[in-house]
């Protein structure tokens, strides 16, 4: 019997099982760096595999090491484990057993599909199907906190030497089962902004008298788009959103003291997140002339661009080839605005981060919405381009 038959008989045996397990891990949601019984499971799930299993690494990370033959390389296989802090609004039997908690996202799908690509692996590691050593990354808190960067701080690479580092996420949008393998930035880096305006407050019926802290929000606001507009290159895609405006409290005749705004700016490349944090604060000190207020700026950095290595984006756009449902292959998207936490592992050893076709996301089932679910359907594409990674990456 050939591998890919060996392959697919296993997939096909541990498919409902796996799918089983994701929805109770969609059932029971945790949030960043509180992932402990969801850890437990996959910790548990891999012992039970007689795969060797480290415990702890930023908190709840899990790591899992699988060695064939003699010699050969390593590599990482990284999935996501945490949840939003978000109410679900779907209402069938696996729905979010936790309050103003869900999976959003589908780290429940990518832990699934890693812990269903191991329990293979460990099936046939001494059926000559690679040679060297397999990391199956289980990282905690992507969502906002920076899993992989504490792993990384922590020591993964110095405990755990690999040549390369791998990363999956679902994508609404993209048909089931195809993947999209695109070379360099195909995630933004993504930085947060607080803007505080202190003015004078008066008497709304007396403007004149006081600093309209409001006014000069407002005026803000929008010329932070004339950076994107005007002064960022046209060809290099940059996005600056503001996302919260607080000013006042509930009467309608009083101009407050006091105005906050917030929000992100996403770029791919760390030249225009310096222009993008200058221009601010140029832009907030014009705000200050123009209308008698203080502004006070802090612009923090947030998660780099992820960006995929050649060498391995080469390996994993042959493997997505070989493996995609209807032989759907993507390598000419557009990189997301979003953001990804996998950019502190590719930023010390070489990775690719690919994108799993999860459907077309009708019915507002999107990523980070309350009608979001993992689809299911994509689990054996998912366990089967892990499978063929290992096997091209690590040949025996």
């Amino acid at each position: 019997m050939s591998w890919t038959m060996k392959f697919e008989a296993l997939i096909d045996d541990l498919r409902p099982r796996i799918a089983a397990l994701r929805r109770d891990l969609h059932a029971h949601p945790e949030m960043a760096f509180e992932e402990r019984r969801t850890a437990a499971i996959v910790a548990a799930h891999l012992e039970k595999l007689g795969i060797e299993v480290h415990r702890g690494l930023a908190k709840t990370g899990v790591v899992g090491r699988l060695s064939a033959g003699n010699g050969g390389g390593a590599i990482g296989l990284r999935a996501d484990m945490d949840a939003l802090p978000l109410t679900e609004l779907n209402t069938f039997a696996h729905r979010s057993t936790h309050a103003g908690c869900m999976h959003a996202c589908g780290h429940d799908g990518h832990t699934a599909m890693l812990l269903g690509a191991a329990e293979v692996l460990a099936a046939m590691r001494d059926q000559d199907l690679f040679r060297g050593t397999v990391y199956f990354i289980f990282q905690p808190a992507e969502e906002h906190e920076g899993g992989a960067r504490a792993m990384v701080e922590e020591g993964l690479f110095e405990r755990f030497a690999m040549d390369a580092v791998f990363g999956m996420h679902n994508w609404p949008g993209l048909p089931v089962g195809s993947l999209a393998v695109m070379s360099g930035p195909v995630m933004a880096a993504a930085d947060r902004f607080e803007i505080v305006i202190n003015g004078r407050g008066v008497h709304a019926a007396m403007p004149h008298l006081g600093s309209d802290c409001v006014l000069a929000g407002a005026a803000l606001t929008q010329a932070l788009q004339a950076l994107v507009s005007r002064a960022i290159d046209p060809l290099q895609p940059a996005v600056i959103s503001v996302t919260r405006f607080q000013a006042g409290g509930s009467a309608d005749n009083v101009l407050p003291d006091t105005a906050l705004l917030g929000g992100t700016a996403r770029a791919f490349r760390p030249q225009l997140q310096d222009a993008i944090e200058a221009g601010m604060d140029r832009i907030c000190r014009s705000i200050e002339l123009a209308h008698d207020v203080k502004v006070s700026l802090r612009y923090a950095r947030g998660y780099p661009p992820t960006v995929n290595a050649d060498v391995p984006t080469a390996l994993c756009r042959q493997v997505a080839a070989e493996i995609a449902n209807g032989g759907q292959v993507f390598d000419d998207l557009p990189p997301s605005m979003g953001a990804e936490d996998f950019a502190y592992l590719s930023a010390v050893v070489p990775g690719c981060y690919v994108w799993l076709g999860n459907g077309p996301g009708e019915g507002g089932c999107m990523l980070h919405s309350p009608h979001y679910d993992f689809n299911d359907e994509i689990i054996p594409t998912g366990v089967r381009y892990w499978l063929k990674l290992v096997e091209r990456a690590l040949p025996a």
